[in-house]
């Protein structure tokens, strides 16, 4: 009976040197891992800042488009005669002029 903890004393050893070694290499390793994190979530990557200028100029996109919808209605009316809709007409044709700037153009083929 003395025999089986004699022959595992050894074996345990050996394999929690190894445990212990790992754990000072990742003690040792936290703060260098931690600061790359950091940086990591700190700063933008390239393909992170053009998908987030893509999604802007779409919402300008789409926000430009309604501007149009919106404008070509109000004259409309305004062509009935509505007087409000021709000054309406005016702030949005305004707005329309003020967004036009913010989208890129596309270059044509």
């Amino acid at each position: 009976m003395r025999i089986l903890p004699a022959l595992i004393l050894p074996l345990a050893a050996l394999t929690l040197s190894g445990c212990l070694a790992k754990t000072v290499v990742d003690v040792a390793t936290l703060p260098v891992r931690a600061a790359g994190k950091a940086v990591d979530l700190a700063t933008t990557s390239q393909s992170e800042a053009d998908e987030k200028r893509g999604r802007e100029i779409r919402r300008r996109e789409e926000r430009l488009a309604k501007l149009e919808r919106r404008y070509d209605d109000e004259r409309e009316d305004c062509r009935k005669g509505d007087r409000s809709a021709c000054d309406d007409a005016r702030t949005t044709y305004a707005e329309i002029e003020a967004l036009l700037p913010t989208i890129p153009v596309e270059p044509e083929d």
